[in-house]
């Protein structure tokens, strides 16, 4: 399953989200939802140790100007490579 997270992790059930995640799963953080990447993030820790692929729109990182603050856990991807993930996974969640 591809999990999206559109929204900053502070407005969404971010336990409920890593709960649901299994090893097959993706996870996918655009618009604010990539604040979820942030260093030192309170949700950062749980999120890594889900073992599920972590990954950011590049566009939504930079247009925030976070680009130096995000954890090296998480791939940074273009809009093409979003369009891949959800022909790869059937199912998608958005958060």
């Amino acid at each position: 399953m591809l999990h999206t997270l559109m929204k900053s992790p502070f407005e969404a059930n971010i336990s409920l989200l890593i709960s649901m995640l299994k090893t097959s799963d993706d996870f996918l953080a655009l618009q604010d939802g990539v604040l979820i990447a942030l260093k030192d993030n309170i949700f950062l820790k749980k999120i890594i140790m889900s073992s599920v692929k972590l990954y950011l729109i590049k566009e939504d990182v930079y247009a925030r100007g976070l680009h130096q603050n995000i954890s090296s856990k998480f791939v940074l991807i273009s809009y093409i490579h979003f369009v891949s993930l959800t022909l790869k996974h059937k199912k998608q969640m958005t958060w």
